[in-house]
């Protein structure tokens, strides 16, 4: 099936590289004008590299190659007011909202005696703050577009499951769970659908399986010489390691697609049954 967005305005959060991108340009595919968003710098404590304004031309590039528009705008969703100046842009441009995909995050793995309050502190204010910032700017316009809509939060596996390590990380994705439950239940009288999900290692640069850096396949081999027995709470079902990033975007378009319409508050998990034991 093609053609799932045709006439839809979708926003991505975290849009310049890994997942975000592959959303974007999964959406655009299907017939989405998308609104792309990117910090497009380094976090503070991230052992791996931040994204480039480079980065988020090349998703720029990408969308613009499947003939759909973009409206790309390096902003920090810690930062609301500029947050809500960049959505608010491009809902002006393309004159509507109907899909919002919050992807945006970190993840700093340390063992739980070596985390900072800088570092819990940073986790939160990006993966939980930054999250509900990304809804608050988004949903009113959603909203006023009329004819329902739909938002997606990702969360992880770590939101469904604890996995040591990643306390402040897995703090803030049990509550986006949580957050987008919440929003399900308010947003639903505007046909407003609100959904989490659940990737496992998914080869993007934060991903200790990742083929593009090695920062973090050595936070967790330090990690874990002090506490080699928990490794395996990282397997997944299926025994593949790590996923692709379009993996995740399929099952975006599903619960940004009419195909969903039925579906909401459900955390749905795309994670190669990792959440099964």
């Amino acid at each position: 099936m093609t053609g799932r967005m045709i006439g839809k305005v979708a926003l991505v959060t975290g849009a310049a590289r890994g997942q975000g991108r592959a959303h974007c340009v999964r959406l655009a595919e299907e017939g989405a004008d998308v609104i792309a968003l990117d910090v497009c710098e380094a976090v503070r404590g991230v052992p791996y590299p931040g994204a480039t304004p480079e980065d988020l031309a090349e998703t720029v590039r990408l969308v613009e190659a499947t003939g759909r528009r973009i409206h790309a705008v390096q902003v920090d969703v810690r930062d609301r007011p500029a947050l809500g100046a960049a959505v608010d842009a491009g809902v002006a441009e393309f004159g509507r909202l109907d899909a919002v995909v919050v992807n945006h995050g970190i993840v700093i793995m340390k063992p739980w005696d070596q985390v900072t309050p800088e570092v819990f502190d940073d986790t939160i204010s990006v993966n939980l703050t930054g999250v509900w910032n990304s809804v608050m700017a988004a949903a009113p316009h959603v909203v006023s577009s009329g004819g329902g809509g739909s938002i997606v939060l990702v969360s992880s596996a770590a939101g469904l499951k604890a996995l040591p390590f990643l306390v402040p990380y897995v703090a803030s994705k049990f509550a986006v769970t949580g957050m987008a439950k919440a929003f399900a239940a308010e947003l639903g009288k505007h046909d407003i659908r609100v959904n989490s999900i659940h990737p496992t290692s998914v080869d993007t640069a934060m991903s200790m399986h990742s083929s593009a850096t090695t920062e973090a396949r050595e936070a967790m081999d330090a990690a874990l010489a002090g506490n080699p027995h928990l490794g395996g709470m990282y397997g997944n079902a299926l025994g593949v390691e790590v996923t692709k990033v379009e993996d995740i975007a399929d099952a975006v378009l599903f619960l940004v697609s009419d195909e969903s319409r039925m579906v909401t508050a459900v955390a749905l998990p795309v994670d190669a049954g990792t959440t099964a034991y």
